[in-house]
C-alpha cells in the first residue's frame, strides 16, 4: 500500500502561482511513477503531469510551458508548481502513483484526497 496526502492548494488570482505538494508513505516511493489529475465540477478526473521513476515528465498539452512537476525521493515527495494559473485550471487536483504511467485514471493504483485549487479571473 501506498499512503499519498495532498497540501498546497488555495484560492488565486489568475496570473498567480501555487505549489502542491505530495506526501507519500507506506512501500518505497522511489519505485513508483507519481502523477497529478484533476477533476473540475461536473468532469471527469484528467491527466495533468507525470513523473517516471527515471525523472522522465509528461504534461498534458493544456499546462505545458506553465507547470512543473517534480521528485525528491529521500523526502518521498511529489510537487507540482503551477505558474500562470488560469481560471479554466481551478479543480480538485489529485496525486497518483502507480508502476506504470499512463493517462487513463483508472489505471493509477494510489490516489491521495486531493487538494482544491480555485483560480480567481
Amino acid at each position: 500500500q501506498v499512503q499519498l496526502v495532498e497540501s498546497g492548494g488555495g484560492l488565486v488570482q489568475a496570473g498567480d502561482s501555487l505549489r502542491l505538494s505530495c506526501a507519500a508513505s507506506g512501500r518505497t516511493f522511489s519505485s513508483y511513477t507519481m502523477g497529478w489529475f484533476r477533476q473540475a465540477p461536473g468532469k471527469e478526473r484528467l491527466f495533468v503531469a507525470a513523473m517516471r521513476v527515471s525523472g522522465a515528465q509528461y504534461y498534458a498539452d493544456s499546462v505545458k510551458g506553465r507547470f512543473t512537476i517534480s521528485r525528491d525521493n529521500a523526502k518521498s515527495t511529489v510537487i507540482l508548481d503551477m505558474n500562470n494559473l488560469k481560471p479554466d485550471d481551478t479543480a480538485v487536483y489529485y496525486c497518483a502513483a502507480d508502476r506504470s504511467l499512463t493517462t487513463i485514471p483508472a489505471n493509477w493504483a494510489y490516489w491521495g484526497q486531493g487538494t482544491q485549487v480555485t483560480v480567481s479571473s
